[in-house]
């Protein structure tokens, strides 16, 4: 005597398509949460890659966004933001200048007329001998 186990829900007995279904919905599912960390942690990951001072906390805010939209773009927005030290020896008029000094400098081409070339600043130069 065979004894054979039929599954059945409400009454009707599952077969093959039942499983097949059952099985495109598992990976729908595993795909869908797949995407969803693969898009939370993005922000992360281009604040890191592009060298971000405040990588860590565009990761934080990216995987928080999660509960709004708003803040995962925001993290977005921020991990492209370009990051700019501003050296606060100088006045702005000043950094312009010495900008435009160095880039000459480091092109090759002299310097603007009337101009003697600054040194760079102390912190700059390396420690001092003497």
């Amino acid at each position: 005597m065979k004894h054979v186990i039929a599954v059945t829900v409400g009454g009707n007995e599952l077969g093959l398509y039942d499983y097949l279904a059952f099985a495109a919905v598992a990976v729908c599912v595993a795909g869908f949460l797949a995407l969803a960390v693969f898009m939370l942690g993005l922000p992360g990951r281009l604040a890191l890659a592009r060298r971000h001072p405040d990588a860590e906390a565009v990761n934080v805010m990216g995987w928080v966004g999660f509960l709004a939209v708003v803040p995962w773009i925001q993290a977005f927005m921020w991990a492209f933001k370009p990051t700019d030290v501003v050296d606060v020896r100088r006045f702005p008029r000043q950094e312009e200048e010495a900008e435009r000094e160095e880039l000459a400098r480091l092109a090759g081409k002299p310097l603007p007329e009337g101009k003697p070339a600054q040194p760079p600043p102390p912190a700059a130069r390396g420690p001092e001998k003497g």
